[in-house]
């Protein structure tokens, strides 16, 4: 069970998540996972014993064990370095506040995240899971039972189609989409704005589904904006998303994908694979810096030695 916080702690953290929503204009996920990590942090320190006011008596050491104490227990590697960088940047608002005199967690470093390659889809695969889609959609439209289909293969397109983030997707509007100029304009990170690019098909699924599918699932006299729905016909959530996904990774058989990102990581490298420039594709990902989109080249070398390993007779 969670230990209590105090007042003025849990007062900090409101004042701290406010700053960040109406001045940083962060998006609304990113402050409710920095008000978890931090909430979770003085709720750790009280149950080990620590001064009631958590945030006004934490040291470096403090920290440290904290830190050391959830690898222990299996916390993955970008999830401790998000808490990190968390943890850090409060603790230098309250520097700024003039409520600390230092900042315990400037010298706080989590551990060195895996380089690990990202998770991506072959082109055949991705055409045998978009196939499938197509054809569970195109059935459901002759039968009118279930415009779900319709959307699923929408949503599944448009991921592949540009690249952009699950919570992306979740905050598209109707209005969004310019159908004669075949684009797109997302909002990402931060509340920053930026227009991508749609495919032929992605165009052609998004029209099924918002003049066939959608009217269909919009609940009786709701009125929203949103471009994809739930069951229940309100905007669809980053859960509902995920789990179309994986369920189409799963129907795959030959992959261990898993997670909407891989269909990021598909177009990205996809894209570089057919010869796009690196800056384009940063400025589709919506990527602040170059050598984060640079991952996806590594992605693509790496295909081409695994390629040639099985294809040249001496290597």
């Amino acid at each position: 069970m969670e230990s209590r916080l105090s007042a003025q702690d849990t007062a900090l953290i409101d004042e701290y998540c406010h700053y960040l929503e109406h001045q940083l204009n962060r998006a609304a996920h990113t402050v409710k996972s920095y008000r978890s990590d931090l909430t979770g942090l003085a709720s750790d320190l009280l149950s080990e014993g620590g001064a009631e006011e958590v945030f006004r008596h934490v040291t470096l050491g403090d920290l440290r064990t904290w830190l050391g104490r959830l690898t222990r227990h299996g916390m993955s590697r970008p999830t401790i370095a998000r808490k990190t960088t968390a943890v850090r940047q409060f603790m230098s608002w309250l520097v700024q506040q003039d409520i600390r005199e230092d900042n315990p967690a400037a010298r706080l470093v989590a551990s060195k995240q895996s380089s690990r390659l990202p998770s991506t889809l072959t082109q055949s695969q991705i055409r045998q899971a978009l196939d499938a889609l197509q054809t569970r959609a195109t059935s459901d439209v002759e039968n009118a039972t279930d415009p779900i289909a319709l959307r699923d293969l929408a949503m599944v397109e448009v991921l592949y189609s540009t690249g952009i983030r699950v919570a992306e997707l979740e905050g598209l509007d109707v209005d969004d989409v310019d159908f004669d100029r075949a684009m797109l304009k997302v909002t990402g990170k931060g509340d920053k704005q930026r227009v991508v690019p749609l495919t032929a098909p992605a165009v052609k699924a998004l029209e099924a589904w918002l003049t066939k599918g959608r009217p269909e699932v919009l609940a009786d006299k709701q009125q929203t904006a949103a471009i994809f729905l739930g069951v229940r016909g309100r905007r669809i959530g980053v859960r509902q998303i995920r789990e179309v996904v994986n369920d189409m990774f799963q129907k795959l058989g030959d992959t261990s994908a898993s997670g909407v990102h891989v269909l990021r990581h598909t177009a990205a490298t996809h894209l570089l694979d057919g010869g796009a420039d690196l800056r384009s594709v940063q400025e589709l990902l919506g990527h602040e810096s170059l050598q984060t989109t640079q991952l996806y080249t590594h992605v693509s070398i790496e295909r081409l030695r695994q390629g040639y390993k099985q294809a040249h007779p001496r290597a």
